[in-house]
Parts: structure tokens; C-alpha cells; sequence
């Protein structure tokens, strides 16, 4: 591969054989080296390949000034992530979480504490996004020394979650205090405490996530199946009635409506998780 772009002296970018344009990064693979010369192959330890010039363009520019260990660190993360997640990740997940990582550990030598307020509700929705926040603070106390507390595994799972859902942080966050507000609902109306251990809970959720981002990306399931949904009606009035509360409530604090045929499906979630009746 032939140099394109030295970009400091730990990471440079070329062109693969497939003409894509990737960075590479080595302990001083770009010192003293110019455009047209050969990559150093002895030197690769990383290589990157993002989707677009665009995001070659944002991922360089935060490499510049960016210490190599906290683009190893985070490099590192991103690969034990792709090795227990089923799921695709967004290539983005190497701007955003490289970026996220070098911030917090500037943040964390300066003495200023973070609390995630969505630690417990992230622990609960999204337990495999958290075990990797979990092994993404213990490796950067291993390999830098910085000792981050719970909230930032927090944190960095929800950075996962976007790129598993191909969701912007701000939606992300909105889904999540959203899952929990049906949740709460739900244990008002009918006075329950649901079981956070049993299969139909963790149903629940998977379907309230998805339903989120349906609601945050305004693609909305609709009202072709109108029998299933006078079914549902009749057969489950009073889960029915929580769920049109669910869909009022969602209409009032983030503006979005709720269609009845997803109002019937989270209809059936709502019968099934109650324990009464799943006993």
C-alpha cells in the first residue's frame, strides 16, 4: 500500500486493493514518511475502513492531536464488541467511541465526576451493551490507569446501542427513559411489579425498544390489520386501555402518535408480562 496522507506520526491513510481509503495505525509508522512512499508493513498494527469520505474525513481529523493509546483502547473495545455482539455494527461506532473515550479521559484526569443518570435503566435494557462498558473501563484501567466508575460503562454501551440500532445519542437516550416510563405505566395501572428475570419481561422490552425507534425514526406500523386489532380490543379491553394511555402519554411528552395496530401489539406484551397471569 502506498501512503495518501500522513496524518501524525502514528497513523497514516492509503488506499487498500480494493482502492478504499483506510487508515492505519502503528507505533510510528508515519514518522518521517511522505505521500507516495510505501506503508511500513512491519508497523500496521490497526487498519480501519469507514464507509464514506465523509466519515474518513471526521475520523482523521480527531486523530490528529488523538494519543495513541486512547485510539488502541478504544480500537481494542470495538473488537471484543464485534466478537460477542450478533448484530452489525455502524462503522461510525470508531469516530463516536474513539472520540467519547479520549473526552472522558481528559475528563477523569481533571477530577471531574460524571453520573449517568439512565445507569440502571441502560443495565437493565441493554445487559450485553453493558458488559462491554464494563470490559471497555476495566481494559482502559489496564492499559492507561484511568479508573472509571460504573456510569461510564454505562456510557459507552449506550454508544453500542447506537450502532447496533443506527440511532443518534440523543434518541438513543430518549428510547431508553421511554422504555422505562411505559414500564412504570404499566406497574401503576396494574398495581404489579413486573418480573425484571422472566422470559415476557425481556420480550416486553425487546418490543418496547423497537417500538421506540419506530417512533423516533417515524416508522410507525399501520392500520392494515384491522381485524387483528378489533380482536385484541375485544378479547383484552383493560390491557387495551393501558396501552391508549401509553399512546396519549407518548403523544404528550415527545409528540409523536401511536397507531392502532401498534397500540394492539403492545397491547398483547401488556396481558402477557402481568405475573398473574403467567404464574
Amino acid at each position: 500500500m502506498i501512503i495518501e496522507k500522513v496524518i501524525n506520526n502514528n497513523v497514516v491513510s492509503a488506499f487498500d486493493h480494493k482502492d478504499r481509503e483506510v487508515i492505519i495505525m502503528g507505533r510510528g509508522i508515519g514518522f518521517k514518511k511522505r505521500p507516495g512512499e510505501k506503508v511500513p508493513e512491519d508497523k500496521i498494527e490497526k487498519k480501519f475502513v469507514l464507509n464514506n469520505e465523509d466519515e474518513v474525513g471526521r475520523f482523521t481529523e480527531l486523530l490528529k492531536s488523538l494519543p495513541l493509546e486512547h485510539l488502541q483502547a478504544s480500537s481494542d473495545i470495538i473488537d471484543y464488541a464485534k466478537q460477542v455482539m450478533k448484530g452489525q455494527l455502524n462503522q461510525n461506532i470508531y469516530i463516536t467511541l474513539t472520540d467519547h473515550i479520549n473526552f472522558a479521559i481528559e475528563r477523569q484526569k481533571g477530577g471531574m465526576l460524571f453520573r449517568n443518570a439512565l445507569l440502571q435503566e441502560v443495565r437493565s435494557f441493554y445487559p450485553s451493551e453493558y458488559l462491554i462498558g464494563e470490559y471497555a473501563i476495566a481494559l482502559i484501567d489496564r492499559q492507561i490507569g484511568i479508573k472509571f466508575p460504573v456510569d461510564e460503562a454505562a456510557s459507552i454501551a449506550l454508544h453500542f446501542v447506537n450502532a447496533e440500532y443506527n440511532t443518534g445519542m440523543s434518541d438513543t437516550m430518549k428510547i431508553t427513559s421511554l422504555i422505562q416510563e411505559v414500564l412504570n405505566i404499566v406497574e401503576e395501572e396494574f398495581q404489579i411489579n413486573l418480573n425484571e428475570a422472566g422470559l415476557h419481561y425481556s420480550r416486553f422490552v425487546t418490543h418496547l425498544k423497537f417500538l421506540a425507534q419506530r417512533i423516533f425514526t417515524k416508522q410507525m406500523l399501520d392500520n392494515h390489520e384491522q381485524e387483528f386489532i378489533d380482536m385484541i380490543v375485544k378479547i383484552y379491553p383493560r390491557e387495551f386501555e393501558c396501552s391508549q394511555k401509553i399512546g396519549n402519554y407518548i403523544k404528550e411528552q415527545y409528540g409523536h402518535s401511536i397507531s392502532k395496530e401498534e397500540l394492539a401489539y403492545l397491547t398483547v406484551h401488556i396481558r402477557r408480562v402481568q405475573p398473574e397471569i403467567n404464574d
